[in-house]
């Protein structure tokens, strides 16, 4: 058995990023991170561009100009415009070569044929410069990047349409037990519902991996070694849920043994999530969960999650801590670190009621894990915590 401290070192140092890289759209790259730089093809703005709807001025010693026309955005005319003249234009569009400043239209009357401006113009003025946001040939986006919607539209504006990224890694979810059973079915004496591969499905979409395959075994040697394997030989990532403690059906850790994996740990100095297993073989990452859901989903995020960004090339990967203070007061039971379903909310965290590792309604009011470690016995309101926030 590991501490909870030793586990997390060793998660991360057996954890390595993907070296698979893989071309994508740019409307298909949304939460995917950059395998390389990516270098801008033109500047940005590609010509000097109105950053107002006003009028451009040919000068700005005058304050009355003559009219001849205007330019709106698109147009790829370039209006010679000279001194005392002005034109309309539009935001978005070119600013004639000649053009000396923009001044927007509600400081500005026209009358007739004639614009009138009654402050001084500042030369430059609400024009934007070509290159300001970025020049040719610049970085636009570094290796490591995480591609947000921001970042689409940003490379979209640059012409970029393809992007190299890492890879996500496919996941297996396998659950075992003869007791359960899927829901919309009919529940037999003995039978529960199976919520974990749904669950853990749900969390592994929110961070964009969509390779996903479901497997449910009963509780029988062979067969849980036969599926273990293929999973082994055709997923990055194996997630198994149940079958890990050591009673007489649980076959998960005998199937993994006689499979020759690489363990790295088994059963953490936690509660929840006491029979969490870690291995490795042939570039496949292996975590047997505690089959109780909300063991489960805390092993998830704090193991697993982490375990999965950094494979996806994520460089922010790592747990979100901070400090908050208690509301309520909490007794330990046992020597074991513990992680507590919690709620923050302005740095105030309140440990809620259902703690049990069967329990998920608590969970669904959760915003964070409070933690303590194994050398705490209690806290009092007014004590300050550690505090994991969730995704």
């Amino acid at each position: 058995m590991v501490t909870v401290e030793k586990a997390l070192q060793l998660t991360n140092n057996h954890i390595k990023k993907t070296n698979t890289v893989i071309t994508v759209l740019i409307s298909e790259a949304l939460g995917y991170v950059l395998a390389k730089d990516i270098q801008s093809t033109i500047h940005m703005p590609p010509f000097r561009q109105s950053a107002m709807d006003g009028y451009a001025f040919g000068s700005i010693e005058e304050n009355v100009f003559t009219l001849i026309g205007e330019v709106k955005a698109g147009d790829d005319a370039d209006p010679e415009l000279k001194k005392g003249e002005a034109i309309r234009i539009f935001t978005g569009a070119p600013v004639p070569s000649g053009a000396k400043s923009v001044v927007m239209q509600e400081k500005v009357k026209v009358q007739n044929n004639q614009v009138i401006i009654e402050e001084s113009i500042i030369l430059n003025s609400n024009i934007r410069p070509i290159g300001e946001q970025i020049k040719k040939g610049a970085i636009a986006l570094v290796e490591g990047t995480l591609i947000t919607a921001a970042g689409i539209g940003y490379l979209a504006s640059l012409g970029i349409t393809h992007v190299d990224v890492y890879k996500k890694p496919s996941v297996a979810i396998i659950t075992t037990g003869n007791e359960l059973i899927s829901p919309g079915q009919m529940l037999k004496h003995g039978q529960i519902y199976e919520s974990n591969s749904i669950m853990l499905s749900a969390a592994l979409t929110k961070i964009g991996i969509e390779d996903i395959s479901y497997f449910k075994v009963e509780d029988e040697y062979d067969i849980t070694v036969s599926l273990i394997k293929n999973s082994i030989d055709h997923y990055d990532v194996v997630l198994i849920s149940g079958g890990i403690s050591v009673g007489d059906y649980d076959f998960v850790g005998k199937a993994l043994r006689a499979l020759n994996v690489e363990e790295i740990f088994y059963k953490v100095k936690q509660k929840p999530g006491k029979p969490l297993y870690f291995a490795k073989k042939i570039g496949t990452t292996i975590f047997a969960l505690p089959g109780n859901p909300a063991s489960a989903l805390s092993c998830f995020y704090i193991y697993v999650l982490p375990a999965l960004l950094k494979i996806s090339g994520y460089q922010n990967y790592n747990l979100k801590w901070s400090t908050a203070i208690t509301t309520v007061n909490h007794i330990k039971k046992g020597q074991r670190a513990e992680f507590l379903k919690a709620h923050v909310k302005n740095n105030e965290v309140t440990i809620l009621d259902g703690q049990a590792s069967s329990m998920l309604n608590s969970f669904t009011l959760a915003n964070a894990l409070v933690y303590l470690p194994e050398d705490i016995i209690e806290v009092n309101i007014g004590d300050i915590v550690q505090v994991i926030n969730l995704p």
